[in-house]
């Protein structure tokens, strides 16, 4: 179960930027002794991943603070954040970490099966990011756009960190921002019912 909730929270914080949750895998693996990355996942904690990883995350950081920009940004992001979803799920939840002890035990066979969870889960996240930040950039004249994206930001750093470290937070991690999402869109809808009397 710990596997599962490792895996789905870095997937979903990868559907918010893609990259926070690979480069603290990364920095995790690389800097933590009791983070053990699989063996097929060990690259990613290599130091020039790890730079390649921080200077896209400044990229996506500035591009997502941006009006318009970030909305062209996520139709960039509409491969990126999936891929890195399932690079996160796969690695996170085959992960030795203190309190995930045996993750072969609940992935013996069927190697791809963390990957397309993953992919689906961060999928689902970027989509739903993606169709409510134009909304949201309209009803606030792009005002709200460093404002929600600051916190994507912080929500999957701390849904990352979650994960790695103790997992049954995510399941708190999700809550919030689920209940994030409904009261943004309650707000831009009310904004924008505002505009249009």
């Amino acid at each position: 179960m710990l596997e599962v909730l490792t895996g789905s929270g870095l997937a979903i914080a990868a559907g918010l930027n893609a990259y926070i949750p690979l480069l603290i895998l990364g920095l995790a693996g690389r800097y933590l002794d009791f983070v053990h990355l699989p063996a097929s996942w060990t690259w990613l904690s290599n130091g020039w991943v790890l730079v390649v990883l921080a200077v896209l995350l400044v990229i996506e950081v500035i591009a997502d603070k941006i009006p318009a920009v970030d909305s062209i940004n996520d139709v960039l992001q509409t491969v990126v954040r999936p891929v890195a979803g399932g690079i996160a799920f796969g690695t996170g939840a085959g992960t030795t970490t203190a309190v995930v002890t045996d993750p072969a035990k609940f992935f013996t066979s069927y190697a791809w099966v963390p990957v397309a969870i993953g992919v689906l889960l961060a999928l689902a996240t970027h989509a739903t990011k993606a169709t409510a930040r134009p909304a949201l950039n309209a009803a606030t004249v792009g005002t709200a756009a460093p404002v929600v994206s600051t916190a994507e930001d912080i929500g999957s750093v701390l849904l990352s960190v979650a994960a790695v470290l103790a997992p049954l937070l995510v399941l708190v991690g999700i809550a919030v921002l689920v209940v994030g999402f409904i009261l943004l869109r309650r707000r831009s809808r009310a904004k924008k019912a505002q505009a249009q009397t």
